[in-house]
């Protein structure tokens, strides 16, 4: 029962740390990537899809995107749902292609997007903290009701607190990783 709870909780840590690491790659640091791009939906075909779905998307050089639409109906689209997103880039549509270019980010905007990735971190922190103490209460309230020993109990208990040291370290890492390629410049 208690490998159980482990793996479950251990599941959840995974899950959460996977989406952080989602989140701080389409965080954009000065610098383009496919993934700045990875939420924006383009109105297609009367639903909302992801960009992907309707072009390629290619990264030149550093500081700009190129979306190749597979249909060049879709550039209108296109150049209106980047225009709509928080991006707050400018297309440049020239009939074939889109081009996004990347500013380059000032020495405040780094500082101040550097706070939003230690917000972040700490969020995501309290969420694998959040997991431990769920798998703790289950873990305790089975040694209570006797289907499981103390000792199980404890096992368990330090089983848990090691995966949630290991996805907690995990998060610190992705955050300075991410930290560095703000600062870069």
């Amino acid at each position: 029962m208690t490998k159980q709870i482990v793996k479950d909780a251990e599941e959840r840590m995974k899950k959460s740390i996977e989406v952080f690491r989602q989140e701080l790659a389409g965080m954009k640091a000065g610098r383009a990537t496919p993934a700045m791009l990875d939420k924006l939906r383009v109105e297609a075909y009367g639903s909302p899809v992801p960009i992907n779905n309707v072009a390629n998307i290619e990264v030149p050089d550093s500081r700009t995107i190129v979306i190749k639409p597979w249909d060049r109906s879709m550039l209108k689209a296109l150049e209106k749902a980047i225009l709509t997103s928080d991006l707050g880039l400018n297309p440049n549509n020239d009939g074939i292609v889109i081009r996004l270019n990347i500013p380059p980010m000032t020495e405040d905007r780094r500082r101040d997007m550097v706070k939003v990735i230690h917000k972040r971190t700490e969020d995501e922190r309290v969420t694998v903290r959040n997991i431990r103490r769920d798998a703790n209460d289950q873990i305790k309230k089975a040694e209570k009701e006797k289907t499981i020993s103390e000792d199980e109990s404890k096992r368990a208990q330090d089983e848990v607190q090691k995966l949630t040291d290991k996805y907690i370290k995990e998060a610190d890492q992705l955050m300075a990783l991410k930290e560095k390629e703000v600062m870069e410049v």
